[in-house]
């Protein structure tokens, strides 16, 4: 056994998680990861790998305005453009690495930038850019739409509204939260033609202007106890639509988000926990 291992490298990781939605991160920077959809996937199994939603690679920036590179892929081994509660704990694991002192970072990821900023109490600020509502920007269709012209679709005979946050949503508005369809339906939108790489499915109930509760069905992944850009995305429709107030709770199955946005031409910020579960290593 012990010979065995001495043919493998010992690669370093991070289990952490926002509000349960569950992350391995990994030091890339100091430290070679032989990376491959089926590693991913062997990984992230629940029974026989380490479990996780989502896996994060910590990377050095590619130019000198930007403090590091953000990398996220599926628990089915596709790199994806964002997560927001992994852009907390990505974050967090900076911090308690030691990699950065600073109070507030510059982070690249596959489609934009985010800033990051650490309060106090693992609670964290991530600056997520402005919402894009063109839906060209991730589906097949070719019709060109921004803020003032956000559209009503039909989609599996339920109507709903798409935002992209650097990844796409669909945002469908539920009478009941507790008896959405989440998965049933969930799947049936993620792989609907109009979205050719997938969609993130979310379910908001609004309680008031003030305080939304909210389900997400993750592409690749499935219902997660909570999706950050999935929280981004609902809101700012809601705000859009004149639904929601420009600060709003989310309640999702894991905890609570906080977010501030003030519509067009502004970014939207997000506020959260992190959390840091345990450090480990396997062999590779």
């Amino acid at each position: 056994m012990i010979a065995h291992f001495n043919n493998k490298k010992k690669v370093h990781f991070s289990k952490m998680h926002g509000l349960g939605n569950d992350f391995m991160v990994v030091n890339c920077i100091n430290q070679n990861f032989l990376l491959s959809s089926s590693i991913i996937k062997t990984l992230s199994h629940r029974h026989t790998g380490i479990g996780f939603d989502q896996l994060l690679l910590v990377e050095n920036a590619n130019n000198h305005l930007i403090d590091f590179h953000y990398r996220i892929f599926n628990a089915n081994g596709n790199e994806v453009e964002q997560c927001g509660n992994g852009a907390r704990c990505f974050g967090l694991f900076l911090l308690i690495k030691g990699l950065t002192y600073k109070k507030k970072i510059s982070v690249s990821t596959k489609k934009r930038n985010l800033f990051i900023e650490f309060l106090s109490n693992n609670m964290i600020k991530v600056n997520m850019d402005e919402p894009d509502f063109r839906l060209c920007s991730f589906t097949s269709c070719k019709k060109s739409l921004y803020d003032d012209c956000l559209t009503t679709l039909t989609i599996q005979h339920v109507i709903c509204n798409v935002v992209s946050m650097g990844n796409p949503h669909c945002v469908i508005q539920v009478q009941n939260i507790k008896n959405a369809p989440v998965n049933k339906l969930g799947v049936k939108i993620e792989k609907d033609s109009l979205f050719p790489k997938g969609v993130n499915v979310g379910f908001m109930e609004i309680i008031n202007k003030k305080h939304i509760k909210l389900r997400v069905y993750e592409r690749d992944v499935g219902e997660t106890y909570a999706c950050g850009s999935g929280a981004c995305a609902a809101v700012s429709i809601g705000i859009i639509k004149k639904l929601l107030h420009h600060t709003v709770q989310v309640d999702l199955l894991g905890g609570q988000l906080i977010i501030k946005w003030k519509g067009v031409g502004h970014a939207l910020y997000m506020i959260g926990s992190a959390t840091h579960v345990y450090d480990g290593y396997i062999y590779m």
